[in-house]
């Protein structure tokens, strides 16, 4: 994995911007395509994640997973051994290729990685650097918004079923988007779920879902309003950069399926500026009829 040297990164606070709006994504593939040890980057995720921590150092901050989140994750890979896996947010594509590497090492050729990103600029950018690692016959990157490509894998029988999935998007949108899969029948019992930032920002309204019972959740099942999406309890300012962006989220109305059964701890972390956070592993254990 490449290392990340926090005593390098940028200031804490510059990480709650969440859309810098300077053009830096883009500006990374520049740095990384006139890096002059290319022709050794070129094939090598871990070396094109080493060149996105230098920029990340040297240049601009980027929002990356970073190291401490990753080997959360890539540890969970190993576990897990997912055919399938799915990544919501792929920003400019650190995630997927440490992921996606991983996923090829644990599962072999015949897993696939999904990366929904709703950007079309940050899904260039990630389909440019998956490409330059070699990584493009395992990373399928999805451009548009997360329900609707959910929507459109399913619908053309390109995904049946979630082995392992990685939140790391709007954040509202966790449980409505996990609802949805439930609905689909995409995440069901065996299915992993590994959610970001849970603390920082984070997400009461997902951390809630997934660790209520199966009661709990038929009761709000039936509460009006119930299908869509909830920032309570999530700064308002993350909620008003991503509006200002994309313009008002919109979001599934899917009830989910409430019987799922789930599983769920907080796995203490760090972001890379070194601020505390948490990823939130939940596991699909059974269904109650």
């Amino acid at each position: 994995m490449a290392n990340f040297d926090k005593s390098k990164a940028y200031a804490p606070q510059e990480q709650e911007t969440a859309f810098f709006d300077d053009g830096r994504e883009i500006e990374l593939l520049h740095f990384i395509y006139s890096h002059p040890d290319l022709d050794r980057i070129r094939g090598s995720p871990k070396n094109v994640l080493a060149a996105i921590d230098e920029y990340g150092r040297t240049k601009k901050y980027l929002m990356n997973v970073g190291e401490d989140k990753g080997r959360i994750v890539t540890d969970l890979i190993a576990e897990v051994k997912p055919q399938t896996m799915v990544e919501l947010g792929g920003y400019v594509g650190y995630s997927c290729l440490l992921f996606g590497h991983a996923l090829l090492a644990s599962s072999g050729p015949s897993a696939i990685y999904y990366s929904l990103e709703r950007n079309p600029e940050f899904a260039a950018v990630i389909t440019s650097l998956v490409d330059l690692a070699g990584l493009s016959s395992t990373v399928k990157v999805v451009v548009g918004s997360s329900d609707e490509s959910l929507h459109r894998l399913h619908a053309s029988g390109s995904l049946t079923k979630i082995d392992l999935m990685f939140l790391d998007h709007y954040k509202p949108a966790y449980t409505t988007d996990l609802k949805l899969c439930e609905e689909l029948g995409l995440v069901t019992i065996g299915s992993v779920l590994a959610a970001d930032n849970v603390i920082k920002p984070g997400n009461p309204p997902y951390l809630e879902y997934v660790r209520s019972s199966v009661q709990e959740k038929r009761a709000k099942a039936g509460e009006k309003g119930e299908g869509g999406g909830k920032a309570k309890g999530i700064p308002e300012k993350n909620v008003k950069m991503y509006e200002k962006r994309f313009g008002e989220a919109r979001f599934s109305q899917s009830k989910g399926n409430p019987n799922l059964v789930y599983e769920s701890r907080l796995v203490n972390s760090f972001e890379p500026t070194g601020v505390p956070d948490g990823v939130e592993i939940t596991r699909c254990v059974s269904e109650e009829k």
